[in-house]
C-alpha cells in the first residue's frame, strides 16, 4: 500500500494564504530584479563611485570619485581578465556579479563604502565611512522592505542588484550632507531675509545632490566654489560656499553623488553650505523639502514650496 503523504495539504493551504496576503496588501512581493546597469567610460554617478569602491576592494586600487575615466576602466579590465570575463572595460551583466561582493553589520573596508555609496543613492543619507554599523544596517533594512526582499540588513547579491539596477532619472531625493553632519533643528531654521538654507557644517563635509540631474560648476564672487543642479523633477538647486569640487561640469548626477566639500568661499562669513531652490520661475523655501527627506515622509513637489515665511 502506498504510504499516505502528509504535509502536502498545509503546503497548499501555506500558498493559499501567501497569494490572500499578498492579494489584500498585507504582504509585499518581491519587486522583480532590474538588469544590471551598463556602465562605461565617460558615465558619472553613485554607481560608478560603488564600482570603484568594490574594484579597490577586489585590490585594484583606483579613488572613488564617481567618474568613469580611463584609470577606472583599466581597472574594469585588469578585474575582468582575472576573472576570465570578456575584456571591454565596460561593468554590464556578466561582470557586475563577480564584482559585488556581501556585507554585513560589523564588516569594514571598500565593499561597504560602496554599499553606503549605493544605498545613499536611494536617499538613506549614510555617511560614507566604510564601516558597516546599526545605521547602515537600518538603511540595509528599510531599503530591503520596500522592494520585498527578505529585510535581513544583509547586503548580498539581490540586494545589490536592486540597488544598482534602480535610480535612473527621478530616482528620489538625499540630504544634502549626511545625516549625522546637521540635526533636523538645522534644516528647519530660516534664512535671514530670503529663501534659502544655511546648513551649519564644517569644512570639508561631504555634500551631495539632494536628486538627480545635471549638475553645472560654478565659480563667482557671491556663491564661491559651487553647483547649480538642473534637477529631474524641474528644479534648480544651488550650492553655495564649496571649499572644493569633486563631481565634474555638466555631468548627469543621482541623489545621494557627492558633489564636493563644504567650505566658506565667496560672500561668507563662516563654514556652511547655503542651499537655494528655484522652481516654477520663483525662488522656494527649501525647508519643507528637506524636513520631509530627513522625516523619511514623501516629498512636496518643488513647485509647490512655499516663496515666502521658510520656516520648517
Amino acid at each position: 500500500m502506498t504510504p499516505m503523504r502528509r504535509g502536502r495539504p498545509w503546503a497548499v493551504i501555506a500558498a493559499l494564504c501567501a497569494a490572500v496576503l499578498v492579494t489584500f496588501g498585507l504582504a509585499q512581493p518581491a519587486s522583480a530584479a532590474p538588469g544590471w546597469p551598463v556602465v562605461g567610460k565617460g558615465a558619472a554617478g553613485p554607481d560608478v563611485r560603488s564600482a570603484q569602491y568594490l574594484l579597490a576592494a577586489h585590490g585594484h586600487g583606483i579613488d572613488a570619485d564617481g567618474q568613469f575615466g580611463p584609470a577606472t576602466e583599466g581597472a574594469v579590465r585588469a578585474f575582468q581578465q582575472a576573472k576570465g570575463y570578456g575584456v571591454d572595460g565596460i561593468l554590464g551583466s556578466e561582470t557586475w556579479p563577480g564584482l559585488v561582493i556581501t556585507v554585513r553589520e560589523g564588516d569594514k573596508g571598500h565593499a561597504v563604502s560602496a554599499a553606503q555609496t549605493a544605498l545613499n543613492k536611494h536617499g538613506a543619507g549614510l555617511s560614507v565611512d566604510g564601516q558597516f554599523g546599526p545605521a547602515t544596517a537600518k538603511a540595509a533594512r528599510a531599503f530591503q522592505d520596500k522592494q520585498g526582499l527578505t529585510a535581513d540588513g544583509i547586503v548580498g547579491p539581490q540586494t545589490w542588484q536592486q540597488l544598482v539596477g534602480q535610480g535612473g532619472s527621478g530616482g528620489g531625493y538625499s540630504l544634502p550632507v549626511a545625516r549625522g553632519a546637521a540635526s533636523r533643528d538645522a534644516y528647519g531654521a530660516p534664512h535671514h531675509d530670503y529663501p534659502a538654507l544655511d546648513l551649519p557644517v564644517g569644512t570639508g563635509t561631504p555634500l551631495l545632490a539632494v536628486t538627480s540631474g545635471v549638475a553645472e560648476r560654478v565659480s563667482n564672487d557671491r556663491c564661491g566654489y559651487g553647483y547649480q543642479l538642473r534637477g529631474d523633477d524641474g528644479a534648480t538647486y544651488l550650492y553655495c560656499h564649496l571649499s572644493q569640487h569633486q563631481a565634474g561640469s555638466g555631468v548627469q548626477v543621482e541623489a545621494g553623488t557627492q558633489l564636493g566639500l563644504s567650505g566658506s568661499t565667496g560672500n561668507s562669513t563662516g563654514p556652511h553650505l547655503h542651499l537655494e531652490v528655484n522652481a516654477g520661475g520663483a525662488q522656494r523655501c527649501p525647508q519643507p523639502l528637506m524636513l520631509a527627506v530627513y522625516d523619511g515622509a514623501a516629498p512636496p513637489a518643488p513647485g509647490g514650496l512655499p516663496t515666502g515665511g521658510c520656516i520648517g
